[in-house]
């Protein structure tokens, strides 16, 4: 018995050993794979995740600030390949829409956090995640509040987590539901946490739901800043400084540009070509970054909370797309 469990210990470290030498290579590679035509975004994440899980992003840091940059370059270039004014007729129909449903999940959210004892920080991070766009605005509202690390850590983990299985399932449920790719687009936009799970879900979609999906999404982006306000006048003394999406902006110009000048059409479909693998490579970086002690850091009480407040969302928003679009 004991040279079993030497035998197994012996073992267990040369799989350690083997993974760390062969960590970055592997990395790499996965990497390489995003760029070519077999990986969606929906199994880049799937990816990014199982390496995380498994191995671990040798690149964390450089991933996590990556991101950031990528994200955006995506969803500027993909604003070439959509018409302006169909775009702002998708954003006015999902106006009221989007109203309603972010002061839906923020006074769910205070709800459940009151009755499931959660940490009002935590529980404000999250229920704000939820209702416009995951990360983002946690990012925005958390130094108003005077959150500390460990609330805004646990905060992002959730949503993060709840992010991460939308994307993989709501392409599922749509073609299940029979949704139209506008009624999935404007769905996705409502339901899911974080902008780049939208784009990924959508663009898995259709082009037409990847169109409604990033134009509502980003529609919906802009309430950070009527939220952070209001986090400000709640949380009164607060002189932290407002965080704005300026690069929302440069999609609307995006788009004005592709609209305008049709006569440059190839060059807005290598454009568009070249965001769409942008989006799938942020998708593997931001998979890397689930890994097993993000998932652990979280509690069960603030998973339940963030687990009922998007399922809340996700059914009242299907419900709602299927009876009146």
């Amino acid at each position: 018995m004991p040279r079993q469990f030497h035998s197994r210990g012996i073992a267990a470290l040369y799989i350690s050993l083997l993974m760390e030498t062969y960590k970055k290579p592997i990395f790499f590679i996965l990497l390489a794979l995003c760029l070519t035509p077999f990986i969606s975004a929906p199994l880049a994440l799937a990816m990014g995740i199982v390496l995380a899980v498994f191995i671990g992003n040798p690149f964390a840091a450089q991933s996590s600030k990556a991101v950031k940059w990528l994200l955006k370059a995506a969803i500027v270039g993909l604003g070439f390949g959509m018409n302006f004014f169909s775009a702002v007729e998708a954003g006015k129909e999902g106006l009221l829409f989007t109203i309603g449903t972010v002061v839906l999940v923020l006074a769910a959210g205070y709800l459940l956090g009151r009755l499931l004892k959660v940490d009002p920080k935590t529980s404000y991070l999250i229920s704000s995640g939820t209702a416009i766009c995951g990360g983002s605005a946690i990012a925005a509202v958390a130094p108003i509040t005077g959150a500390d690390q460990k609330q805004i850590s646990v905060a992002l983990g959730t949503v993060f987590t709840l992010n991460a299985l939308a994307l993989l399932l709501f392409p599922a449920v749509g073609h299940l539901a029979g949704l139209s790719q506008y009624q999935f687009g404007l769905w996705s936009a409502i339901a899911i946490h974080d902008t780049s799970s939208v784009v990924g879900a959508a663009s898995a979609y259709g082009s037409e739901a990847l169109q409604v999906a990033t134009t509502v999404k980003l529609g919906r982006a802009l309430w950070i800043i009527p939220l952070s306000l209001f986090t400000a006048a709640i949380m009164k003394g607060s002189k932290n400084k407002i965080s704005i999406p300026y690069f929302i902006l440069l999609f609307i110009a995006a788009m004005l540009v592709g609209t305008l000048f049709p006569q440059y059409g190839e060059a807005y479909s290598l454009l568009t070509f070249l965001a769409k693998k942008i989006l799938v490579v942020t998708l593997f970086l931001i998979g890397t970054r689930l890994s097993l002690e993000t998932i652990r850091s979280v509690g069960a009480k603030v998973f339940l909370q963030g687990t009922l407040l998007w399922l809340i969302i996700s059914a009242v928003s299907l419900a709602t797309i299927i009876i009146a679009y």
